[in-house]
């Protein structure tokens, strides 16, 4: 009895790309503020890319806090997802066109830092629990030095129902 080969590793780069478009192209949101993700293995790192209509404050000029809440709470809201999925993806039982829903919002709250610059910024989250009603997740967003964040945030999530 042998083994099957195993898939290469460029298909299962492919799936996997093809899943994290497919879950963070289901937001409109995500599109509008122009929020892409950066995924090394199964970490995600967001990109909140730099556009003009971001600024709050013209005379600072600062990045409105209402964008950096959002881009928060966008990447924990992936972040989760991911790491919901991680498994299914890796051995191929899901395909990207049957993701499941969303978590929803319970609560979410930001500690704003230090004044968002008018340039790219970038956010990692962790889940620190995961359970099949409920889920938290820590986010901290950064520009330039990560050891110099703008934000964080602590958050609660409803989990889909299952079926």
């Amino acid at each position: 009895m042998s083994r099957p080969a195993p898939e290469p590793m460029q298909v299962v780069k492919q799936r996997r790309d093809a899943a994290l478009t497919t879950l963070a192209g289901r937001v409109p949101y995500i599109r509008f503020l122009n929020i892409t993700f950066d995924r090394r293995g199964d970490e995600l790192t967001g990109v909140l890319n730099f556009d003009g209509k971001l600024i709050g404050n013209p005379l600072l000029p600062a990045l409105h806090g209402g964008v950096t809440a959002a881009f928060l709470e966008v990447t924990s809201i992936i972040t989760l997802s991911w790491s919901l999925l991680w498994e299914d993806v890796e051995s191929g039982a899901i395909s990207p066109e049957a993701l499941p829903r969303l978590p929803k919002t319970i609560d979410f709250s930001v500690d704003y830092l230090r004044t968002g610059l008018p340039r790219d910024a970038y956010a990692r989250s962790t889940v620190t629990r995961s359970g099949r009603r409920y889920a938290s997740v820590r986010a901290e967003a950064w520009q330039d030095n990560h050891a110099r964040p703008i934000a964080s945030s602590n958050a609660h999530f409803l989990m889909p129902r299952e079926g």
